[in-house]
């Protein structure tokens, strides 16, 4: 798939899951479907509130209207800007009257507004960047110089796997946890020593399976590039854990077990490194399938009760939702990945 193509539509896909989360309730209120469109503006709303929908629909109008530009038939730039905020307003207005059906979602016209507003703006950015920096422009280049053609899916797991770190209340680097889909209780008490074991065997799994698939993309392998998405990964986990908390809790992934896990990871990928590309995809694939299984192994965590008492999930429900199915997601998307897709190696 396409780089941007693959990106709106999964963009696409997790707007539409953050915006029905928890997916549950599902009932006929008896209203009608479009009530909501002249019902006034809503009794109770926050700047916060406005900003969040309007900011979460920038990226979609941006990836639609680029989408329409790197097509086989390119849009002009006035047609794909209307298809980018046509597209956009649709989806905000299917989403918002689906919510009638939900029990814990209200319908709103203001949402729907946010949202349209969000999407143009995305997709006049788009119109300004693109020659600049998309598919035509410097990133393109850059792109077409550093990756082959077929390495667009990883880069997409690669953005998406980012996206999972802004999920506070998980292991650092877990992703795959199913137990939350089916309701499914802790599978064993919590022990701090054993807690400590599996913190550091999912971070360290974790590590060595992202930096492993990290280095199927280049053209030509490089360590810098393998740890690079590590880095950013540790970063958006801070600057999550300081915008929904406290800024004072940025760094609470900082445990004697991620610690642990996270060295162990970053050396298995240094001597990984010279492995032929069809050995490190193996071995990616081993590493994230035994995290996967960790993290569904974990007991409960009772220091995220605490972290719970600051962050009330309810505040945040469209982030809250739109992560959290990411971060469940990723793994069941990444595994096929590696098993199906080789670097064009001449060992190989």
């Amino acid at each position: 798939m396409p780089l941007i193509p693959g990106l709106a539509a999964g963009y696409t896909l997790l707007i539409a899951y953050a915006s029905l989360y928890p997916l549950s309730g599902w009932r006929d209120s008896g209203i009608p479907l479009m009530a909501f469109l002249d019902a006034g503006w809503p009794r109770y709303f926050t700047v916060f509130d406005l900003f969040i929908n309007t900011l979460g629909y920038v990226p979609l109008g941006m990836l639609i209207y680029a989408a329409t530009q790197t097509s086989r038939k390119p849009k002009s730039a006035a047609v794909a800007w209307l298809i980018a905020g046509g597209a956009a307003i649709c989806l905000s207005l299917g989403l918002e009257t689906m919510q009638n059906f939900l029990p814990s979602r209200i319908p709103s016209n203001l949402d729907v507004i946010c949202n349209s507003l969000g999407a143009l703006i995305g997709a006049s950015l788009a119109r300004w960047l693109q020659p600049r920096l998309l598919d035509i422009g410097y990133l393109g280049h850059l792109r077409r110089r550093h990756f082959t053609a077929e390495a667009d899916t990883g880069l997409v797991l690669i953005a998406l796997w980012l996206l999972t770190q802004l999920e506070p209340n998980t292991l650092l680097f877990g992703t795959g946890d199913v137990r939350r889909l089916f309701d499914l209780p802790s599978a064993q008490t919590f022990n701090p020593d054993g807690f400590r074991v599996v913190e550091g065997a999912v971070a360290g799994a974790a590590t060595l399976a992202v930096g492993l698939l990290a280095a199927q993309l280049p053209r030509k392998s490089r360590f810098g590039f393998m740890v690079l998405p590590l880095g950013l990964g540790l970063m958006v986990k801070s600057i999550s854990l300081a915008l929904v908390t406290q800024p004072a809790a940025a760094f609470t992934w900082l445990t004697e077990g991620s610690l642990i896990g996270l060295g162990c990871g970053f050396t298995l990928i240094w001597l990984a490194r010279r492995l032929i590309p069809a050995i490190q995809s193996a071995l990616a694939a081993v590493a994230l399938l035994f995290a996967t299984v960790m993290v569904n192994l974990a007991p409960d965590n009772p220091y995220l009760e605490q972290m719970q008492q600051v962050w009330n999930p309810g505040q945040f429900l469209n982030f809250h939702g739109l992560t959290q199915f990411a971060a469940t997601l990723w793994p069941f998307l990444a595994l096929p990945w590696l098993i199906m897709y080789h670097r064009n190696d001449p060992h190989v």
